[in-house]
């Protein structure tokens, strides 16, 4: 199967929508679990897990727009389209990194619960309560949530950014903003 091709078509607009909607939607997710530790701990593992999905969209709507690149005209609103559109992946790579670790905080902080088996030994108690202190600190949770914030809108900017450039690589010039059927 290849990753230009879904269905004899290109793959690349539905992968675009893909990563128009998980962007932001990452994005949101983060910035609610980085702000409110209840929700990060309500939210749990699919956080990291639409992070990674998030990534590996991005990754797979890069390739199948370098694939579709080389089949169609070239001009230059196509190439400066290309070259933006590689520069999703390290947004997409630090929201990823940003679950992730936000996810982690959430665990390092949730209170233990014997009734659901989580048992603590006193030496593991000492390496917990000071991995706890770290997690919860005012200058730790000021940093994920400055960073939260400036990936967020950086990863949320640069998807408009593309997307304006892409509709305008493919749309620009091949309608008309006039009355159907009036001097065409």
């Amino acid at each position: 199967m290849s990753v230009g091709l879904f269905n004899g078509l290109p793959s690349h607009p539905l992968f675009v929508h893909g990563v128009v909607v998980l962007i932001p939607l990452t994005a949101l997710a983060l910035v609610a679990c980085t702000l409110w530790p209840t929700v990060a701990r309500r939210f749990s593992w699919p956080l990291p897990v639409l992070g990674l999905v998030t990534l590996a969209l991005v990754v797979l709507t890069t390739e199948s727009g370098e694939w579709l690149e080389e089949r169609v005209k070239e001009t230059a609103l196509v190439e400066r389209h290309t070259e933006m559109g590689e520069g999703l992946t390290p947004w997409a790579i630090a929201l990823f990194v940003l679950t992730t670790a936000v996810w982690w905080l959430g665990r390092v902080t949730a209170p233990r619960d014997p009734a659901k088996g989580d048992t603590v030994t006193p030496a593991t108690s000492r390496r917990a309560s000071s991995a706890v202190r770290l997690a919860s600190s005012v200058p730790v949770r000021v940093a994920a949530v400055v960073l939260a914030l400036a990936v967020t809108v950086g990863a949320v900017f640069e998807v408009y950014r593309i997307g304006d450039s892409g509709a305008k690589a493919v749309w620009q010039g091949e309608f008309t903003t006039g009355e159907p059927g009036a001097g065409q």
